[in-house]
């Protein structure tokens, strides 16, 4: 059930990602969610909205291993490990904010389903 849940929330934080990059990235949402300059914003639109896209195929994949049930346990460890390892690179390379947002979550939901 704990993992269950888990990676229910993991996927909505994609679904929220894709959100913020692929649609409120050139707004006041989006500026301040990534602590983006408005000129910086409206030049990688286009980058920010396939990011986006990348993360809803994350967020697809976790709701798909739960609609599986227990037949999606090795879709769930292969998403989970996805995000896990996006999260622990944007961590390193882009903001530390990703590692508690991304890679901490993916990594109890991970956790809670192989315990």
């Amino acid at each position: 059930m704990l993992a269950t849940i888990l990676i229910a929330v993991v996927a909505f934080i994609h679904i929220y990602i894709l959100v913020l990059e692929m649609f409120l990235w050139n707004t006041r949402t989006g500026h301040k969610a990534f602590n983006l300059r408005p000129d910086f914003a409206r030049n990688t639109r286009v980058l920010a909205a396939n990011q986006g896209l990348y993360n809803g195929f994350l967020a697809a994949g976790l709701l798909w291993s739960l609609w599986l049930g227990e037949k999606g346990l090795s879709v769930a460890i292969f998403f989970l490990t996805c995000v896990l390892i996006a999260g622990l690179f944007g961590a390193a390379t882009a903001s530390r904010k990703i590692l508690y947002v991304q890679a901490i979550p993916a990594l109890a939901a991970l956790l809670a389903l192989l315990i």
